[in-house]
Parts: structure tokens; C-alpha cells; sequence
């Protein structure tokens, strides 16, 4: 489990926070699992609304999606509530298995075409990589149908492939929802959205007892679940913002898992005997989203400028440690089809230069909005810190997740960090959120689009995205993945990749088969605790 990767941190609050000696244990029971983490962008539980993601790691577990992948078998896509599929030139059919939702309705059909249909109808930013699919509210009832009870076929659209179809219901989006309760529930047409924000109607190893927002999460054992009940009676998840406090409690045995510490915190606890540091590889950055839409910041040179002036492999070296590395191509290195990095450097002379030449030789304020949440309050300050060495004066505004979310999705910032995952474990999937932008206009209020926030019109991108997506043919996606990522690093992009982003986590020793997963959809029916410390 222990593949991370280390970085120089900052000595002195480093040494600090090692000195600090651990209380004795006070072991959680052996049929509990408890886990450390923030909770502050968990803002709804209904599954086609929820994307944050401690959110998708609670909606996992509470329900089932036709298939699954895991960082196993090379991500191959594997069977969960479809126990098979077949692929012909238009669709793909699926097989449901034998399964009921926790209310003891049956899983079918019908309800697998509600949720889908439930997700595109909902019209939240959920949503995207299907809408950006071709799977839109006025075609989605004829893409998407029920066979029988136990058979469901979805159609493909020009821009999709089987694959990423495939990928595209591994998503928490594309969880099932039990549609005989859901429409019980169902006020003003809101497709039970309001009763499911705080309920569940799920299929899967865990049911929801009690959510308290900025507090606890808690989920009992399913013991009806068909693939046999989990061998944790109960998981609770634990608001744990503030690291020091949370490393405390794993030390003393208050929480088995933690997984929203800082660099220095996590480090602690290499080669400390019964711990052990695990790091979920995401497939997605930390990026600093520019408005496009305000000046100066329209100005392709000041963007440019900006990408100079930001000093990458200092921030990765003390600040991210085993949270990433930077990366300015929005494709891991180490994915299939990946360019070389850009010479995205930090050069502050350089950054000037082109300043002055964009009409700016004096610089100019900026404000740069950050979720409080590690690591990028520190990587805010950092940058602010970096672009203050070519002239600009940035003021660093924190906020909780509500707040910053919605100032990104209203365009509503000059700078912002927010952090991006991909639907899938490949290239395609990993820059689908960098060159997606379908209607830059305002009246699309297209907020589940990424580049859309930071109004960055990128019409030869988009329709280069498309035809990669709709491509069959494995060889000329393979050239179009590459032209996609030439061209996206030549267009002074507004919202600038800076570090591949993986969650790190330490886990008491005693857990046994818990991974994270690249989608944060860990899922928690097989994990055990050995007795004893």
C-alpha cells in the first residue's frame, strides 16, 4: 500500500508535528469502521446531484451502479448490478442480476432507465459527461429503455464509444435509484430531489442512518445485500478538518482511516509500526481556473504571463508531498497517449515580459477564492506569494465549499482552485473537462462544464473533443488525443493544470482491504479489522 510519493516538506512545523507523542490507543470495536475526513463539500446525497468527493466515497456505498472498475485488472470495467453486457454497432444490452434496494423493492429495469433518465432530467452539473455525450432531456427516453424487468438497452450516440459508455455508468452519477420509493417523494416535479438530498433509495452494502452536515455520516450493514452483508456492522465518518487533530486521533485509535490530512501529517507516520500510507492515483489536477470573461484576464498574453509566474515544482515540493506533483498537461504522464510537460517553469522574467507586452507593465489586483480545505489554502498562498515576484498583487479569499463552488459555477472570480477528476482511466477521460465547452454563452448556463465557469470559448478544442470521442477507430484517436493536447497547451488556456492530484490516506494496520478508489468510489463491504491493537 505504501507507494507514495515524498517530497522535502517544511522543516521546522515538520519536526514539530512529529514530536508530538501519540495517547494511548482507544481501540475502535472490531465492527466498526471509522474514518477521519472532511466533510465540508458533502452538500447533497442524492446520487445524479452529489459530485464532491467525499460525497461520491458515502454515495458508493449506499448505492449500486450497473457496473464498476477498480484500480484492479487494469480498470477494466467489471459487472455489479449488470451481471453481463452485450455491445453490437448501436448500443449496448445489459443483464441485471437478481438484487432488491434496501426497501425491499426489486431491482429492475425500469428503475435503472429512471435514474439515467432521473440524471439528464435533473439537469445538474452531475450531469456533463453524459450531456457532453449526446445524451440530452429531449432524446434520453428513447436512448434509454427497459426491455423487460431484468434487461435494459442503452443506445450510443455519434459521441460516444462503447468504451467510454461503459465508463461513463461507472460513475457515482449513474448510481440506481429504487424509482418506486423515489416517487413517493416527489414535490413540484423535483424528481424526489429534495427528499433524496438528505434520504436514500439504494441498492448497495450500506444504508444511510444519520447525516449531520460538518459532523458525521453514518452507515449501517445491509444484511440483505446481494452479494452477501458487509463485515462492518456500521461505518461512521467523522468530521475531521483540522489535521493535527485528526492525526492525533488515528495515533490514539479514535479513528481507523484518515484521509484529509496535511503533507507533513501524512509523513508522520512513514515507517511508524502499525500504520501504513496508502495513495489513490485520481486522474485528475489541481488547476487555477482564470476568468476568461474579465480583464485583464482575457488577454491570452496575461494568461500566458500567469502560467510563467507560478512556480510549480516549488509548491509540489513543499506543499502537495504525497497530495501530487506538477503536471501542466491535462493528462497524467503516465497514462497511454500523454505529451511531454510544456516549459511551464517558473519564469519570473520571462512572466514580466509578457505583462508589459499585454499593456500591463505595472501589474494589476487579483483575487484568488479557495475552498478552506488541504492542501489548496496552502497552495493559494503560495501562488500569491510566486505571482507577487512579476507584479501582481493577489488577495487569497477562503471560503466552505458552498460558497466557493457556487462563485465557480456563477463565473463569479478572477482566479479560483478547483480540483478536477476524470470519468474514466484514460486520456480521453482525464482532459474531458479541459476542452469541453459546447455554448460559452451566458444564456447556456452550462455550469456543469468546467471550462464554461471560466467563459473560455474554445470552439476548434470542443469540435477536435467530439470527434475524438465519436473516433472508433483506436489508431486516429490515438493521433486526435495527441492534437488535442498540442493544441489545448497553445491556446493560453484559462484554466491551467498544475498538479496531477492524488488523495493519500493512512489506515490503522489492523484494516484490512481498504483501497482507494481513482474515483473516490471506495467501496467498504469487504473490508475487516483484525482484533487487537
Amino acid at each position: 500500500m505504501k507507494h507514495f510519493s515524498k517530497h522535502l516538506l517544511a522543516g521546522a512545523a515538520f519536526a514539530l508535528m512529529s514530536a508530538v507523542s501519540p495517547l494511548a490507543f482507544a481501540a475502535t470495536p472490531d465492527d466498526q469502521l471509522v474514518i477521519g475526513t472532511s466533510l465540508a463539500q458533502v452538500l447533497s446525497l442524492d446520487p445524479q446531484q452529489g459530485t464532491e468527493v467525499k460525497t461520491q466515497e458515502i454515495l458508493a456505498n449506499i448505492y449500486d451502479r450497473l457496473v464498476e472498475f477498480s484500480s484492479e485488472d487494469n480498470y477494466a470495467v467489471r459487472p455489479q448490478l449488470a451481471e453481463s453486457w452485450d455491445i453490437d454497432d448501436t448500443g449496448i444490452t445489459f443483464h441485471l442480476r437478481d438484487a432488491k434496494f434496501t426497501s425491499g423493492n426489486p431491482v429492475r429495469a425500469q428503475d435503472v432507465v429512471y435514474s439515467i433518465v432521473r440524471l439528464i432530467k435533473l439537469d445538474q452539473s452531475a450531469a456533463a459527461s453524459f450531456k457532453n455525450a449526446g445524451y440530452t432531456a429531449d432524446r434520453i427516453e428513447s436512448l434509454v429503455t427497459a426491455v423487460d424487468d431484468k434487461t435494459v438497452r442503452i443506445e450510443m450516440t455519434d459521441g460516444v464509444i462503447p468504451e467510454s459508455l461503459l465508463y461513463r455508468l461507472t460513475m457515482g452519477t449513474a448510481s440506481v435509484v429504487d424509482s418506486v420509493e423515489v416517487q413517493k417523494h416527489v414535490v413540484n416535479d423535483d424528481y424526489g430531489n429534495e427528499w433524496l438530498r438528505t434520504n436514500a433509495a439504494g441498492s448497495g452494502p450500506f444504508t444511510l442512518r444519520r447525516w449531520t452536515p460538518n459532523d458525521i455520516v453514518l452507515l449501517e450493514a445491509n444484511a440483505d445485500y446481494w452479494d452477501g452483508a458487509p463485515a462492518m456492522r456500521r461505518v461512521a465518518m467523522r468530521h475531521a478538518p483540522e489535521s493535527q487533530a485528526a492525526r492525533l486521533m488515528l495515533e490514539r485509535g479514535d479513528i481507523d482511516i484518515a484521509n484529509a490530512l496535511t503533507a507533513p501529517d501524512v509523513l508522520v507516520f512513514d515507517g511508524k509500526e502499525g500504520f501504513e500510507i496508502g495513495q489513490s492515483k485520481t486522474g485528475g489536477f489541481y488547476a487555477l481556473a482564470m476568468n476568461a470573461g474579465r480583464e485583464p484576464l482575457s488577454n491570452p498574453l496575461v494568461r500566458q504571463a500567469i502560467a510563467y509566474g507560478i512556480d510549480y515544482e516549488g509548491i509540489a515540493n513543499t506543499i502537495l508531498g504525497p497530495y501530487g506533483r506538477a503536471r501542466n498537461v491535462p493528462v497524467p504522464e503516465d497514462f497511454e497517449g500523454a505529451i511531454a510537460n510544456p516549459d511551464w517553469s517558473f519564469q519570473p522574467e520571462k512572466a514580466r515580459a509578457l505583462l508589459a507586452e499585454a499593456g500591463y507593465p505595472n501589474g494589476f489586483d487579483l483575487t484568488i477564492k479557495t475552498i478552506s480545505q488541504t492542501p489548496r489554502v496552502d497552495m493559494a498562498t503560495a501562488i500569491q506569494a510566486s505571482l507577487s515576484e512579476i507584479g501582481l498583487n493577489v488577495r487569497v479569499q477562503q471560503g466552505n465549499g458552498s460558497d466557493i463552488v457556487a462563485a465557480h459555477r456563477a463565473r463569479d472570480f478572477d482566479l479560483l482552485i478547483p480540483q478536477t477528476g476524470a470519468f474514466m482511466p484514460t486520456a480521453l477521460g482525464s482532459i474531458d473537462n479541459y476542452v469541453t465547452n459546447p455554448d460559452n454563452s451566458l444564456e447556456a448556463n452550462n455550469a456543469g462544464n468546467f471550462v464554461w465557469r471560466s467563459d473560455w470559448d474554445i470552439p476548434e478544442l470542443n469540435a477536435l473533443r467530439n470527434e475524438a470521442n465519436g473516433e472508433r477507430d483506436d489508431v486516429r484517436r490515438a493521433e486526435l488525443i495527441k492534437e488535442i493536447q498540442e493544441l489545448f497547451l497553445a491556446s493560453s488556456p484559462a484554466v491551467i493544470p498544475m498538479f496531477e492530484r492524488f488523495e493519500p490516506y493512512v489506515i490503522n494496520a489492523k484494516v484490512q482491504g481498504y483501497e482507494g478508489h481513482p474515483l473516490s468510489l471506495t467501496r467498504l463491504e469487504d473490508v475487516t479489522k483484525s482484533s487487537g491493537n
